[in-house]
């Protein structure tokens, strides 16, 4: 016979149908309250709205903004990364909008040609944004975020609203793939900054084997609609970079990039350009800056992690990062480091290129270029960045842009 029991597998209030002899604490089903339904009661039929940024949604709309039926989660091959993700109540054996990994908004996958993407679903907020911009007009100021910081190695996954800087520069192959080489930030609609050892082949690279995309949450899938796409028209590397010696002094580059059309970066909810620092201003030592990008999660990994994560480094003191029991004389004045105390949080393979930024009264400002380290995440070895406060007047001089920029066309 049957034992009904209010179990730990239902939510909501529904009622867990079980058989004592199996000695599990699962319910072979639950008895729903009305208005829910689904395995565990987890699904809110009369949902018309989520709450902050949807990832507590278990509503029942289907549909993607563009008006795309959603494909049913954990069901298609190609949506493998979701897997893991997606065993977890209210996420499974359905179609309807999900946000499992923490984005602006509830989301889906749906079928564009020959391919899935992903797409923000139509539904309204429960109330009104308060101290966020997410659905503001787009801004034209720099160091902006419309996510806030949701907490690389020890970091965690976020999205690119929180990093909208964030650029993925790619280099063709001979068969017509990507395949992902550096990160980089932002700095005006045309430019962006990143490093120069990416470029092994410095300003002889030919560009036009470069493409990089603004608005990636992953590199290995396509945001429908957060995403722009460009050539680079130009490669810049700082004429000092040598790297013959194992040396990564001056380890800094400058993108030029544009549209077929010729137009630049249009500024969006997660397409925005970073702060560039005063000349030869540093934060002080101990301040909390945050680093990102795509590379490995720890040293070994024979992969880059995929998806876009960030995590939270302190600034320390340069004779401490000079000193022989870290790395000595090869830290120069146009480096500094960056570690957690802890030492589990730090760049890594992968993330060469990508953005050091602290706040600075409200607004991002980059510090820093992810350049360097012996391995990662070890004692006594943090992150070794670029100094870019250094390199203010050379990055004027090549793109004719102030030392603080702010402008991309809405």
């Amino acid at each position: 016979m049957h034992s009904v029991k209010l179990g730990p597998g239902c939510l909501n209030g529904g009622t867990s149908v079980g058989i004592p002899y199996l000695h599990t604490e699962k319910p072979m089903f639950c008895i729903c309250p009305p208005h829910f339904s689904g395995r565990h009661c987890e699904i809110e039929e009369l949902a018309t709205c989520f709450h902050g940024n949807g990832h507590h949604y278990r509503g029942t709309v289907a549909q993607s903004e563009s008006g795309q039926q959603c494909l049913t989660w954990g069901h298609e091959v190609q949506l493998w990364p979701f897997r893991l993700q997606a065993i977890q109540p209210g996420i499974w054996s359905h179609n309807y909008c999900r946000n499992p990994d923490n984005r602006a908004r509830p989301w889906c996958h749906v079928r564009k040609g020959f391919q899935i993407v992903q797409e923000f679903c139509n539904i309204p907020r429960c109330e009104a944004p308060s101290g966020n911009i997410l659905h503001a007009p787009a801004s034209s100021v720099c160091g902006l975020r419309s996510q806030k910081l949701q907490k690389i190695v020890g970091g965690k996954v976020t999205t690119v609203e929180s990093q909208p800087w964030m650029a993925a520069i790619f280099r063709r192959s001979q068969s017509g793939g990507f395949a992902f080489l550096c990160g980089g930030s932002l700095i005006s609609a045309c430019w962006l900054l990143t490093a120069a050892h990416c470029f092994p082949q410095g300003p002889n690279m030919d560009a036009w084997w470069l493409t990089v995309f603004l608005g990636k949450d992953a590199l290995n899938t396509t945001s429908q609609g957060k995403e722009q796409r460009f050539y680079v028209k130009e490669i810049i590397v700082h004429p000092n970079f040598d790297n013959s010696d194992g040396s990564y002094d001056h380890d800094i580059a400058i993108l030029k990039i544009s549209m077929n059309d010729g137009t630049c970066a249009k500024a969006t909810n997660s397409v925005r350009t970073i702060c560039l620092p005063p000349a030869h201003q540093m934060p002080h030592v101990g301040s909390s800056c945050v680093i990102a990008g795509y590379g490995k999660e720890h040293e070994g990994m024979w992969h880059n992690s995929q998806y876009l994560k960030e995590a939270k480094v302190n600034i320390l003191p340069q004779d401490v990062c000079t000193s022989t029991a870290y790395y000595g004389k090869m830290v120069t004045g146009n480096m500094f480091c960056a570690g957690s105390p802890d030492w589990k949080k730090d760049a890594c393979k992968g993330d060469s290129g990508g953005p050091l930024v602290c706040e600075v009264d409200g607004s991002w400002v980059l510090f820093g270029v992810i350049s360097w380290g012996e391995g990662c995440s070890r004692e006594f070895r943090p992150g070794v960045y670029t100094r870019v406060s250094r390199y203010s007047q050379w990055i004027v001089e090549k793109t004719g842009l102030p030392s603080r920029t702010t402008k991309l066309p809405v």
